[in-house]
């Protein structure tokens, strides 16, 4: 069951809906969809919501919060425990206690701890710390870029930047480069960026569904649809992209476009909330 909704997650977890977002673009959790498409989070999705944003907080790269949450995830109850909750890290090993009960989770370099309280269904970061990295090569100055998005965009740029210098054929630099540029008002320059990385790594999809995100704050309605088009013959179950197609045929009075799309997103969305 997924009985969470955004305004829940915000006031449990003290997130602002951006991060809420962010946190989901960036692939940490995927909520169910209620009515008029509103999110719908778990249980499990609230804890892997604030271990990821305290990871981030502590500047731990993008890569190894993935995989501490995806290990995480196994051993999760679905409710939170009367005994209550506690996640803490004990050297390079995830020790999560369910009252009188530990056990381990494998995570890589997860430096975080935090309880949750039971009794207002509350979580809070109780301890972080940090480990620096000097970036040498392209996967490091990719990791110094994720580092430094929060508080540093025009850091954040230019290490991504070195990073495709260094690697011209690294993906995630582009797209988490051309998505910054994108998110900060640099359209024209976001697509350079894109069409760029389509010729250096190829039509992945992810790279074609932000290029029509993209063309569609351009106002490149058709482009745009062409985008999430070649998009979902690479990835065709890219709900998003069946999403956002449904809405722009349905602005361009093409009922049947419309519903095909839809209802491929409805399906796509139901599956993955059993």
């Amino acid at each position: 069951m997924h009985p969470y909704g955004v305004g829940d997650v915000e006031k449990l977890l003290h997130l602002p809906r951006s991060t809420i977002r962010a946190l989901i673009a960036a692939g940490f959790v995927s909520p169910a969809r209620g009515p008029r498409n509103a999110w719908l989070f778990s249980f499990q999705d609230l804890i892997v919501l604030r271990t990821a944003q305290a990871l981030a907080d502590a500047k731990v790269p993008p890569r190894r919060i993935t995989k501490s949450v995806r290990e995480l995830r196994r051993h999760l109850p679905d409710a939170m425990p009367l005994s209550g909750l506690s996640i803490c890290a004990v050297a390079d090993r995830v020790v999560i206690r369910e009252g009188g009960r530990r056990w381990q989770a494998e995570s890589g370099q997860y430096l975080l701890a935090f309880e949750g309280d039971p009794a207002d269904g509350s979580l809070s970061v109780i301890e972080q710390k940090r480990v620096a990295e000097a970036p040498s090569g392209a996967e490091e100055w990719f990791d110094k870029g994720a580092a430094l998005e929060r508080d540093d965009l025009e850091g954040a740029l230019g290490a991504y930047e070195r990073a495709i210098a260094i690697d011209p054929a690294f993906l995630d630099a582009h797209i988490n480069l051309g998505r910054l540029l994108h998110e900060g008002g640099r359209l024209a320059k976001a697509e350079q960026v894109y069409r760029a990385a389509i010729k250096a790594c190829g039509s992945d999809p992810l790279l074609l569904y932000n290029l029509g995100v993209l063309l569609e704050d351009m106002d490149r309605k058709t482009q745009a649809m062409e985008a999430y088009e070649a998009a979902l013959r690479s990835d065709p179950g890219l709900a998003d992209c069946h999403y956002n197609l449904a809405l722009l045929y349905q602005q361009l009075a093409k009922p049947k476009e419309a519903i095909r799309h839809m209802s491929r997103y409805r399906a796509l969305m139901e599956a993955r909330s059993k």
